[in-house]
């Protein structure tokens, strides 16, 4: 390689940062999974004790008439004190069977199930909610709320398994391990279901050993009274990311947030991208609308709470800005190719090493924390980067593979062939997002699901999600409509 210039050191330096910039994600990954093993040691279970506070299970229900019978009935059976236990469905002017069935099990089940009923409806979770919360804490027999979602099934004894942190006075939430139950699987739950391995069990333990709590699940999220009061006894309003907010607020007020991940919490996903998209647009809105809220809270370290420490603002960025760093890294690499291969050809095998042996310790450790879906879902957990991915780290690992690619193409080598299929490698990033998209546009069509899925183990999970949330920088920036939009159920999930 010839000998640089200070000017083209310079330059390269640059394109150098901006690929480390752009990979962020891959280093906060293998971050998270170095910490991980510390929860072994750095947890709550010291001060967690056994402990029954009188539970308000508030449901929020428009239209759930397929499975909030079977959510009802599993709460009744779980090992808690039976009077201890009230369920209140909060009914959202539901125009199905919803407030039949609910007024049904409240006869059944007098004093244990009680229905609320909303006439006007519509106005989004938050507000559902508030109506139930303006219930039961006008009750002083409320010490603790349980919010769960209609479609979710509670493992029996996953409610003792959070009650007993909220011994401590200084806890005022738990949220629990949500995973993916539905009996008819398919290979986009089968794909859920490795990432929650990985949001839940594994980064909800990093951040439990980092002492903030990024957001407790919305559909299994238990308060102390003294908490919900603290933050003025409503969920926030206003925003996607009710939860998320909520979170946020409990630990400004001085509240600790436990994840629980022995409390396993069953729920139905969606089997359509298009159904997911939507879900999970939702959800990154609802972030984009929090980084803006707590502007001045980001990177600014605290006694009070650990939100604004360095760990934690880092792995919020690098999730919500995870497509504009995947940019930033391609471009920069194809302009270091450009100018100087020999770098950038460097560059390209350490940077696709390294991602390979993050996502193999990372997805070895993930499924062994739970083994029913490593079992269930193996295949998804090897192609969770796509095929596109795996096949760069291959290169990486066996650079003389490229040969035997460019002669199977058909090729003569020359001495610019390594340079295009860098360069082609290069844009795969952009290119895998692009290719999510076509797989939302085809899988309407006929033999559109087929396509559809052939399309997601090429170009990664990871695509998917990245490419959400670029849809998410576009819709908040043409302030489109932000209408709170249901995720169907139809009750799916073993009971």
């Amino acid at each position: 390689m010839p000998e640089l210039t200070w000017i083209e050191t310079v330059v390269v330096v640059i394109l150098l940062l901006c690929v480390l910039i752009g990979t962020l994600p891959v280093v906060n990954t293998g971050l998270q999974f170095l910490m991980l093993p510390l929860h072994a040691f750095r947890n709550h279970y010291g001060k967690a004790a056994p402990y029954h506070p009188n539970v308000a299970v508030v449901i929020p229900a428009w239209n759930e008439g397929l499975v909030i019978g079977p959510a009802i009935e599993r709460l009744l059976q779980l090992e808690y004190p039976a009077e201890r236990l009230r369920v209140f469905v909060v009914d959202d002017a539901s125009t199905d069977d919803t407030p039949a069935i609910v007024q049904q099990k409240a006869a059944t089940y007098p004093g244990r199930v009680v229905h609320l009923r909303r006439e006007k409806g519509g106005e989004g979770k938050a507000h559902t909610l508030n109506h139930g919360l303006d219930v039961v804490l006008a009750d002083p027999w409320t010490e603790a709320v349980l919010i769960m979602d209609a479609d979710v099934i509670f493992a029996r004894d996953s409610l003792r398994k959070l009650t007993r942190h909220l011994a401590d006075e200084e806890v005022g939430a738990v949220t629990a391990y949500i995973a993916e139950g539905s009996r008819d699987r398919n290979y986009l739950t089968r794909f859920i279901a490795i990432e929650y391995v990985i949001g839940q069990l594994s980064a909800r333990r990093t951040q439990n050993v980092g002492g903030a709590i990024a957001c407790l699940a919305g559909g299994a999220q238990l308060h102390s009274r003294a908490n919900l009061e603290a933050i003025g006894g409503r969920i926030p309003t206003g925003t996607l990311a009710e939860d998320t907010m909520t979170t946020f607020e409990s630990q400004l007020h001085g509240r600790r947030m436990v994840f629980e991940p022995h409390a396993v919490v069953l729920a139905e996903e969606p089997r359509t991208i298009d159904s997911l998209w939507k879900q999970r647009l939702r959800w990154a809105r609802g972030n984009v609308q929090l980084t803006s809220i707590y502007k001045k809270l980001w990177f600014r370290p605290s006694r009070d709470h650990n939100l604004g420490s360095i760990p934690f603002g880092l792995a919020w960025f690098t999730i919500l800005l995870m497509p504009a760093l995947l940019l930033l890294a391609a471009t920069a690499m194809i302009v270091l190719l450009l100018l100087h291969s020999d770098v950038a050809e460097f560059v390209f095998r350490f940077m696709w090493i390294a991602a390979a042996a993050i996502y193999i310790f990372s997805m070895l450790y993930s499924v062994q924390l739970d083994p029913r879906i490593g079992r269930q879902s193996w295949r998804e957990a090897i192609m969770f980067p796509g095929l596109g991915a795996l096949i760069l780290m291959a290169l990486a690992l066996f650079p003389w593979a490229l040969d035997g690619l460019i002669g199977a193409a058909g090729q003569e080598s020359t001495e610019q062939t390594p340079v295009l299929w860098l360069l082609a490698f290069a844009l795969w990033g952009p290119v895998s997002m692009l290719g999510i998209w076509l797989a939302r546009a085809v899988e309407p069509l006929p033999a559109g699901r087929f396509f559809a899925g052939l399309l997601l183990y090429v170009c990664g999970y990871g695509s998917l999600l990245c490419a959400i949330t670029a849809d998410s920088y576009l819709k908040e920036w043409r302030r489109a409509d932000a209408s709170w939009i249901k995720t169907e159920k139809i009750g799916r999930v073993d009971s």
